[in-house]
C-alpha cells in the first residue's frame, strides 16, 4: 500500500511542476488580473474624483454668495486633480505588480541556472 502511494505521490509531483507554468500564466494571470481590477475599481470608489468632477459647480457648505462658490469651485478643482493624479499612480503601480507578478518566474528561473552554472 506504501508504495502505491508513494508513486501517486510522486507522479503528482512531477505532473504539479510541469503543470505550474501552464497555470501561471492562464488561470492563475486571469486570477491576479481581476485582483488588480479590484484594486484599482475599489481606490477609483475611494478616491471618488467623479463623484467630485459631478459635483463641482455646486457651492460647499451651503454658502451660495459669490465667495462660496468660486471658493468651492477652486477647492473642488484641486481636489479633481489631485484624487485624478492619485489614482493615475495607483493604477500604474498596481499593473506594474502584476508584470512583476508574471515576469517572477521566468527571474527565478534564471537565477537558478545561473547558480547552477548554466
Amino acid at each position: 500500500m506504501w508504495i502505491l502511494v508513494f508513486q501517486r505521490l510522486l507522479i503528482d509531483f512531477f505532473i504539479d511542476i510541469f503543470y505550474f507554468p501552464v497555470w501561471w500564466y492562464s488561470a492563475g494571470a486571469k486570477r491576479v488580473l481581476i485582483g488588480c481590477w479590484h484594486l484599482i475599481r475599489e481606490a477609483n470608489i475611494s478616491m471618488a474624483p467623479g463623484l467630485w468632477l459631478k459635483n463641482i459647480f455646486v457651492p460647499m457648505f451651503g454658502q451660495r454668495d459669490w465667495q462660496g462658490r468660486i471658493m468651492s469651485f477652486f477647492m473642488r478643482l484641486v481636489n479633481v486633480i489631485g484624487r485624478g493624479i492619485a489614482l493615475f499612480i495607483w493604477s500604474a503601480a498596481v499593473f506594474v505588480l502584476f508584470f512583476v507578478w508574471l515576469g517572477f518566474p521566468i527571474f527565478l528561473s534564471m537565477k537558478l541556472l545561473q547558480s547552477l552554472g548554466l
